[in-house]
């Protein structure tokens, strides 16, 4: 069976992306022509896997990974760039995109993350949230890395940063930092079809900044019917009114196609008679349009933004395994203010508000049927979804007191309250402490996420109106809740040595699940899933190596008092090196995990399909620097599975095989 492809001319629907990398190759093409123009190479060592981990004023740790590492991985998706990350785990279909039916590829985060529909994890790009606001969970496929600097990942609920979430992943964008007009672009080819564009074009002049990416990403896939064709554009323009205030725009554009190439543990089947029956002939069209208003502000004891939103999006799906052809279309929009101020010496004050709003309609196949019908098969229709509205304030405080002999006790507290137009209101502590000296920091966190159910508890008995009873509960639901404690340090041992140690625990309670599909419309939602107990503990050690060579090792030991948790491995390592030999530039990476299971097909955590079994895959990137491609201009080579390892992350997805990708990079 051959890949089905997209009915879309696959250049003529990128003019934005080939015309900024193709202008940025040129200008590299100009100054080879020119030799006076020719700078000096500058190596930078960056570090392998994870950039650093950072202890916030709240005693809560965030890990960073920021565009060095996205590069030195060759990811194309964010589980591409954090599927080495210590504590994250993800799930992936194929080499480009990640295919957003029942289950699709993700991300999750010490076993957070894992139920559909909706999720403990939530996506950010800028503090502001971007996933699949009907089904209340994120898709990888809204948010494109080629405008993005750093990728912070929020271990635990941190009240004082998001909330509604147990869990969140924020990805900030560029801000350009040089005087004067820069751009870089990349381009690659590789096996299995694969082809990527990136360019980006940043300035600051006197009075403004700004920033324009554009990028795509297809390819054939390894399995039929695994082809994908990825597309977006950011841009963002800030004016500094004076030197305190600044005001801007940003607007976010993703259109993809992704196919799904199915399960291979069983048959394949073109009949749209699901649902959970067909497998592995869907198609999935995903996109957003994201447009943001902010002012900010700045002094030496005061800074705040204020933030708004609109963001409407799809995922639309043909002939999927579970869901046959459904539309599922969404709006969100809201604000974000939030000021971080010093009223006092050693004091800091961090308070704002969130407002979110949801709404949307879903089309499908049985959409027609009246919900608590019995075998309300095949009536095809759509239903409008209600707007569900969360507000939520918050305000934290934490200072410092100097102890003497160059240490600093710095404890916090903080509260997060939450008022919802459909659920009862609900708060979430947060208090710290840490201890810190000139080269270690102990820290000790306790906070409580709280997670409310969202428009997927309304639209999923209209998308199986057979499945439900007309009065299902779906508006009488409790919010989830999660009690995070840690313990942790992080220990400068050497000038080039540095070693971050943690122990955690999540007790999880009132999740709210369905009673499962049956065609009798029995099904209800409540808040009867089983409590859970999930400890782990994590280490890292980054050692530099001489002045070439960044060593990176991790690892994640996990322990969870229910049985077949999906995407929760007992111990997963990760290792990395990057540094020069020679001419050449070297990125070497490997992660090991033990088996686990996979695949949980909705709310219900022990309803799992089957384990996928340890692993072992290693890759490598080896660059040689062109200065006559500008100050990032280089050519590589990558090698990805060097071991033609056999593996999957879900089961019957294998990945690829031992593969490559060849491609050059330039900038001015």
């Amino acid at each position: 069976m051959k890949s089905k492809k997209s009915s879309r001319p696959r250049l003529a629907q990128k003019p934005l992306t080939i015309a900024l990398t193709s202008a940025l190759l040129a200008s590299g093409a100009n100054a080879l022509e020119n030799p006076t123009a020719t700078l000096a190479p500058v190596t930078v060592t960056a570090a392998p896997i994870v950039e650093d981990n950072q202890i916030d004023k709240f005693s809560a740790a965030t890990t960073r990974v920021t565009d060095a590492q996205i590069r030195d991985l060759g990811a194309l998706s964010l589980p591409d760039a954090l599927k080495m990350t210590p504590g994250v785990q993800v799930s992936l279909y194929e080499t480009v995109g990640n295919f957003a039916g029942n289950q699709g590829g993700s991300v999750y985060v010490r076993g957070m993350g894992t139920s559909r529909p909706g999720s403990e994890i939530k996506t950010y790009l800028d503090g502001l949230p971007v996933y699949m606001g009907l089904w209340n969970h994120p898709l990888m496929d809204l948010l494109p890395l080629n405008a993005v600097k750093t990728i912070e990942i929020n271990k635990g609920p941190q009240p004082q940063v998001s909330g509604n979430n147990l869990s969140a992943i924020n990805l900030q964008t560029i801000t350009p930092e040089e005087a004067g007009i820069h751009g870089g672009g990349s381009a690659t080819v590789g096996s299995h079809g694969t082809r990527t564009l990136q360019a980006t074009l940043t300035g600051k002049l006197d009075a403004a900044d700004f920033v324009l990416a554009a990028g795509s990403a297809d390819s054939d896939g390894y399995r039929a019917n695994g082809d994908a064709s990825l597309d977006n554009a950011f841009g963002k323009v800030r004016f500094r009114l004076n030197d305190i205030w600044t005001a801007g725009l940003s607007l976010l554009h993703v259109d993809n196609e992704v196919g799904d190439p199915g399960d291979n543990r069983f048959a394949t089947t073109s009949l749209p008679i699901g649902p959970y029956q067909s497998n592995g002939v869907g198609r999935n069209k995903s996109g957003t349009d994201m447009l943001t208003a902010f002012v900010a502000h700045k002094n030496a004891t005061c800074s705040g933004d204020l933030k708004i939103y609109s963001n409407r999006g799809k995922n639309d799906l043909v002939n999927d395994a579970n869901w046959g052809t459904f539309k599922s279309h969404f709006e969100m929009s809201g604000a974000r203010w939030k000021e971080t101020f010093s009223p006092w010496a050693g004091g800091t004050v961090v308070a704002g508000i969130d407002v979110d709003r949801m709404s949307g309609t879903i089309t499908g196949p049985h959409v027609g049927g009246v919900v608590g019908t019995p075998f309300a098969f095949g009536t095809a229709g759509s239903a409008d979804v209600p707007t569900f509205r969360i507000t939520s304030p918050h305000v934290g405080v934490s200072h410092k007191f100097d102890i003497g002999s160059n240490w600093v006790l710095q404890p916090s507290l903080g509260v997060r309250t939450y008022k919802s137009n459909i659920y009862s209101s609900k708060s979430s502590p947060n208090a710290g402490v840490s201890l810190i000296g000139k080269d270690l920091t102990v820290y000790a966190n306790y906070s409580e996420g709280i997670l409310y159910p969202g428009a997927e508890t309304y639209a999923l008995p209209r998308a199986l109106p057979m499945a439900f009873a007309a009065n299902n509960g779906w508006n009488t639901l409790s919010p989830e809740k999660d009690k995070h404690t840690e313990v942790g340090f992080q220990w400068d041992a050497t000038a080039t040595t540095r070693l971050d140690v943690s122990a955690f625990q999540d007790k999880v309670s009132d999740r709210y699940i369905w009673s499962g599909f049956t065609p009798f419309a029995t099904s209800v939602w409540s808040n009867s899933a089983a409590d859970y107990r999930l400890r782990g503990a994590e280490a890292s050690l980054r050692q530099d190596i001489g002045k070439d060579w960044v060593l990176f090792a991790g690892i994640t030991a996990l322990s969870i008092s229910l049985n077949a948790v999906p995407f929760v491995p007992k111990t997963a390592y990760s290792l990395g090196a990057n540094g020069t030999a020679g001419p050449f530039r070297i990125a070497f990476d490997a992660q090991h995990q033990t088996s686990m299971y996979s695949q949980s097909w909705d709310r219900s955590v022990t309803v799992v399909n089957a384990k996928v079994g340890a692993f072992t895959v290693a890759n490598v990137r080896v660059s040689y620097p062109m200065p006559s491609l500008g100050k990032k201009g280089e050519v590589f080579v990558a090698g990805n599975n060097l071991f033609d390892e056999t593996y999957q992350y879900n089961a019957g997805y294998p990945m690829p095989d031992r593969n490559v990708r060849l491609g050059i990079s330039a900038s001015f």
